[in-house]
Formats: C-alpha cells, sequence, structure tokens
C-alpha cells in the first residue's frame, strides 16, 4: 500500500514563544490540495518543516519519509516553489533549472535536458539564454515553477506561487499549476491566501489560521456537499405566492423549508428525494424553473471555519 502524501502527527513549531504551528494532525491526500490561510498562518512554515528545512516538534511524513532523518531523500522526489526571490545571480534559465536539477541528483547531462524540458513547460523556452536578473515579476514565477519540476518530482510545494502576477500572467500561472497532476503525474500543494484560486483548482484543502489547523479534507466536504440533502428552488414566476404555496406544501410533507429572497432552500430529510419537490409543484400547478444541490462557497465555509 503506497503511504500517504503527507501525515501530520501533532506538528508544532515555535519561533522565541510564538506559535508558528500548534498541534497539527492530519492525513492529507489529493492531486491539488489547496494549503489556505491568511498571512501569517504558518503554511510557509509548514512546508519547510515537511521539507526538512525547519526543525520541529512532533510527527511527520512526506511519501513515507520522515522530514528529520530523510530530508535529502524528500527533496530528491519534491519540488519546492518558494515565496520569496531563489534564483541565483548571473545565471540564465538553463543554467539555474539545471544547476537545480544537479542538487536533486541528476548527473549534468540529464540535469541540463531536463531543465529544457522544464523550460518548455513553463513557456519560458524563447528566455531561457537570458539572464534571469533581467527577468520581469511574471518570468521569476515562472522559472521558479520551472526549477521546482526539473527532477520530475512526484509532488510539488508551491508556496504563493501568484504573488506580484497581474491578472493575465495569474491565469497563465494558474493553468499551469492545475495541469501539473495530469501532465506531469505530480500531486501538488498550493499555499495561498486566495480562496477564488483554491475554489477553482483544488480538490482537496488545509485550512490554518494563527497556526492551528481549522479543517483538514475535501473542499466539497468543507462547503457543505456532504450534509443532509439541500436544495436551491425557483418558480417560473420567482418570488411571490406561488414559491409561497410551494414552500408551504414541502413543510406539510416533511420537508424543512427558507426563503432566501432568490428562491427556497429546501432541506429534505432521509426518505425523500428530489421527486417529492416535483410532485408537490405539480399537484399545485406551480412550475419549477430551477433546483440545484446547495453548497455554500468556499469564501463563506472559510470564513465560518475562522469564526468570522
Amino acid at each position: 500500500m503506497a503511504p500517504s502524501l503527507i501525515e501530520l502527527d501533532n506538528v508544532s513549531k515555535r519561533y522565541r514563544g510564538v506559535e508558528a504551528l500548534r498541534g497539527l494532525t492530519a492525513v492529507v491526500e489529493g492531486k491539488l490540495i489547496g494549503l489556505l490561510g491568511p498571512n501569517g498562518a504558518g503554511k510557509s512554515t509548514l512546508l519547510r518543516s515537511l521539507l526538512g528545512l525547519t526543525p520541529f516538534e512532533g510527527q511527520a511524513r512526506v511519501l513515507g519519509l520522515d522530514p528529520r532523518v530523510a530530508s535529502i531523500e524528500i527533496r530528491e522526489r519534491v519540488g519546492y516553489m518558494p515565496e520569496s526571490e531563489s534564483h541565483l545571480a548571473g545565471m540564465n534559465a538553463v543554467e539555474y533549472c539545471a544547476y537545480a536539477a544537479e542538487l536533486a541528483g541528476l548527473p549534468r547531462q540529464d540535469a541540463i535536458q531536463r531543465a529544457h524540458a522544464a523550460l518548455y513547460y513553463a513557456n519560458l523556452e524563447d528566455k531561457r539564454y537570458l539572464a534571469v536578473d533581467g527577468y520581469s515579476t511574471g518570468l521569476k514565477q515562472r522559472v521558479k515553477l520551472a526549477q521546482a519540476l526539473v527532477h520530475d518530482p512526484d509532488l510539488l510545494f508551491l508556496d504563493e506561487p501568484t504573488n506580484g502576477l497581474d491578472p493575465e500572467s495569474r491565469e497563465e500561472m494558474l493553468r499551469l499549476i492545475a495541469a501539473l497532476p495530469a501532465q506531469r503525474n505530480a500531486a501538488v500543494v498550493l499555499s495561498t491566501h486566495l480562496l477564488g484560486d483554491v475554489e477553482r483548482y483544488c480538490d482537496h484543502v488545509l485550512v490554518l489560521d494563527q497556526g492551528g489547523l481549522l479543517y483538514s479534507g475535501t473542499i466539497t466536504e468543507l462547503t457543505g456537499g456532504n450534509e443532509e440533502a439541500r436544495y436551491q428552488v425557483r418558480t417560473k414566476a420567482g418570488p411571490g405566492p406561488d414559491e409561497e404555496r410551494l414552500g408551504e406544501a414541502l413543510g406539510v410533507r416533511g420537508a424543512g423549508v427558507e426563503t432566501t429572497g432568490t428562491g427556497l432552500l429546501v432541506r429534505l430529510p432521509a426518505g425523500l428525494d428530489t421527486g417529492v419537490i416535483f410532485e408537490t409543484a405539480l399537484s399545485l400547478g406551480v412550475q419549477v424553473r430551477h433546483l440545484s444541490p446547495h453548497r455554500v462557497s468556499l469564501e463563506q465555509a472559510f470564513l465560518q471555519r475562522l469564526g468570522a
């Protein structure tokens, strides 16, 4: 049986009396995992701890490896895109990525070949021989992505990869990241404070706040997709007598009904399915125009976890 991507057991980290991480315990799986939290929540500290770059208390494993005794092996299998600038002065993109590949254990010739392939993936093939020092912010972010995947890792840690990017560059970066599981067969941990990016692209999420773990699991579970069945219902006539009559009749049949201003929020208990909504509407001569499962947005779920 393959090990989990990441296992955390009471992981803690303290800096001069400040708890950067507070007893994190979770088993993390998925293909594209959002590591979500406000600035200062502990996201970067957690990634550095899992890479063996920062000492911590508790137990952790990455791809079955302990960061405190197998940090070299982890970095051979995990690509890391740090939040801060990390290029080496005077190097062009090929030299920089090849050097990163050699640090991961690849022979020189293999490292150069992989560098060209990684830069092609990051859409930098036409700028690969230019000095990284002269790159724009967007190009520097893309070359950081290229060096993170140059050694063909099983897992990527991407720390705020869209920082400083204009809208067009952000979209391009996110498309590259979203394609990684399929095109590079790599799982991704995307660390960000931008909820929209996580909601659009990720399947699992870890939510941190002030060093504590508020949630770990699928986005569907976080946003209420696995709670008792709830549905948004709108009638052809819109808010008014028809919706009021439908709501009252559904309530008589055991459904919970709320009026939201844009329709009805219908909660169906066990034993009832959406057929009861259509049957009731038909008996009243009311036409249902819209019916869909109800889910709160990731932003709403996130704020609820924060207690806001």
